[in-house]
């Protein structure tokens, strides 16, 4: 396997999607799909596979490309679509004209939903493919239990309908049909149930479902129980269903699917062909800047993107005849004939969803890829964005975080922890018992260790910190710069306060708390440092508590040691029973040397 190849499916995401194996000439030779795209493209190349056809797959793969989905099912879709395009040789499934089946809704008086493998029936509308036979089934037999539609393929017309030209049949008499045939139920009214079952087919089951539950509880407060039952099941029934794939539309007829990203330097643009409501093609192109934040906006971008792809495949646009652009920004680049559209929704939206999802993912490779071959760029890449973020003088390549704890007061302590290049340095954390402070009061404990901290990394000449993070809000934090004004350190020392509850990010003199997003790294960096604060100063705060517990008044006897207390308390069971226990009698234990020393302190202590 070639050094390029082996890197390229090191980098591969966990995430469900699409992989086609290229050979030297660039033909597409196989065409899979996998849950976890870096298992199954992994599992090619770690062993001698029992089936000959494989192992001559694997030494025919030269390269490889990859499309990212959002499901398994999505996958599934994909790949049929891709290998009916493409006919790979080392594909056996999926290449004849058979496909998935889909579900059919069609146009007549009283229409008809039923499963097919072929779309001949003029203006009916289609939905699916459905991977797995036994899905399609299950929902249409659901839709037939949520409304009662008809089954039967006679041609209902008006005319047909008003003679009355046709019997009913069994399914009228078990309740599953209201007697189109007959006229028995007016047009209107079955239309309202093809209109719900359509919006379900589309994936729209929030507003039938809101309806059913409604209803269910009208019924239900009319003491109406066996319809409020019937209402319920439906509602479970509609609950349970998941929405079809977005892949295949057969709505969507020969568009093109532009989406941009960018960051500080490069811009990239992801780029999908539908053929006949399939993907066929998809490419990720990356647009480097010649200067670091560049103020080319993505309109710019995106127009120069859409001008190079589409001179790089003219063939395919004088093929399809394409129309429309879906596109997450409009470009300022005007093409004749061709409409650019950002959805807003349905299908068309999906479609520029996952097109993101591929640039992003390019990215994010493209990232790991010089982070393998140059380990140390993305720390700094991690600090100069936390720089940026915290508004700091210099990169953060060394971070201390302070968190205190204490249960009432009680055992008191402290800890700091260490971060050198965003990453934990463990030999530099310290715990610290708090000795002059109140425990129970949170800001005079911060100062007292605070001071304690840097006085000594002053005195000894050690390094210190170009950020400090204290764990709390506003008044943590004034206790902290409180100290480090006293210390003149306040031009060397950034520090800022995280507080628990939103995570909200305070500066010194600033009321105004700071929100950083979500999936910011400058948050999970400073969210891991209170953790491993917490988690630290919990560890010690547990130890200490522990053994305070285990103390008694004889660890505190000068001359008494650990057998001399283990042989007075087997025998007399506790310091209760000693204190009351005859001279003679401890004697009889431990000699009347280490008698004397015992009852002299236990004497004092009850002075006391």
């Amino acid at each position: 396997m070639r050094e390029e190849l082996k890197l390229k499916i090191s980098l591969l995401p966990t995430s469900p999607g699409v992989y086609q194996y290229l050979n030297k000439e660039g033909v597409v030779i196989y065409v899979g799909k996998a849950k976890n795209l870096k298992r199954r493209v992994s599992s090619y190349f770690n062993r001698v596979h029992p089936v000959v056809r494989t192992n001559l797959l694997v030494r025919n793969i030269w390269d490889m490309k990859y499309i990212v989905v959002n499901s398994e099912e999505e996958a599934l879709d994909l790949e049929n679509s891709l290998i009916k395009e493409f006919q790979p040789r080392y594909n056996v499934l999926l290449k004849d004209d058979k496909s998935y089946p889909w579900i059919c809704v069609t146009k007549e008086l009283f229409p008809r939903v039923f499963i097919t493998r072929e779309k001949h029936t003029r203006g009916a509308k289609y939905f699916g493919p459905y991977p797995k036979t036994e899905v399609a089934h299950a929902l249409v037999d659901t839709l037939k239990q949520l409304y009662p539609i008809r089954t039967c393929r006679h041609p209902l017309n008006e005319e047909n309908v008003s003679a009355r030209k046709y019997k009913l049949c069994l399914q009228y008499h078990i309740k599953n049909c209201e007697g189109c045939c007959q006229g028995f139920v007016s047009h209107e009214t079955y239309s309202a149930y093809i209109a719900d079952i359509i919006k379900i087919l589309n994936g729209d089951t929030k507003q039938v479902s809101d309806f059913l539950k409604q209803e269910m509880m009208e019924k239900a407060a009319e003491l109406k129980f066996e319809d409020a039952e019937l209402l319920k099941r439906k509602y479970q029934l509609l609950e349970s269903y998941r929405a079809k794939s977005v892949i295949v539309n057969t709505a969507i007829h020969n568009v093109d699917v532009f989406s941009i990203v960018r960051d500080d330097t490069a811009a990239y643009v992801n780029y999908m062909h539908l053929r006949n409501g399939a993907i066929v093609q998809s490419m990720t192109v990356e647009y480097k800047f010649q200067d670091a934040g560049s103020d080319e906006t993505p309109q710019e971008i995106l127009s120069t993107a859409v001008r190079d792809i589409r001179e790089r495949f003219a063939h395919t646009y004088e093929q399809d005849r394409v129309k429309e652009i879906l596109v997450n920004v409009v470009p300022d680049f005007e093409i004749e004939g061709i409409d650019y559209i950002v959805p807003q929704r349905g299908d068309k939206r999906k479609l520029v969803a996952i097109s993101l999802k591929n640039a992003e993912q390019y990215r994010t490779e493209k990232y790991k890829r010089m982070e393998k071959l140059n380990p140390e760029q993305r720390v700094m890449r991690t600090l100069t964005t936390m720089m940026k973020d915290l508004h700091l003088p210099g990169l953060p390549h060394h971070i201390e975080c302070f968190d205190n704890s204490s249960i009432s007061g009680t055992n008191a302590v402290a800890s700091c922890v260490v971060f050198r290049d965003a990453k934990p340095s463990k030999k530099d954390y310290r715990h610290f018992n708090i000795k002059e402070a109140d425990g129970s009061d949170d800001y005079a404990s911060m100062r007292e260790v605070m001071h304690r901290r840097y006085s000594r990394l002053l005195s000894e000449g050690q390094e210190l910190p170009q950020l400090v993070v204290v764990d709390g809000g506003k008044g943590q934090l004034n206790a902290a710069v409180e100290v480090i004004d006293e210390l003149g350190l306040r031009e060397e020392i950034a520090l800022i306060g995280i507080a628990k509850r939103l995570d909200e990010i305070y500066f010194p003199g600033d009321s105004v708390p700071l929100y950083i997003d979500k999936n910011s790294e400058t948050l999970r960096i400073i969210q891991r440092l209170r953790d491993e604060a917490h988690r630290f100063g919990i560890t010690h705060h547990r130890n200490k508590r522990s053994k305070s517990q285990l103390h008694s008044q004889l660890d505190d006897i000068k001359g008494i040691g650990p057998k001399t207390r283990t042989a007075l308390l087997k025998h007399f069971k506790s310091v209760k029973r000693l204190k009351t226990a005859s001279p003679s009698e401890i004697a009889l234990v431990v000699g009347d040397a280490k008698a004397r020393l015992v009852i002299s302190a236990l004497e004092q202590n009850s002075e006391e």
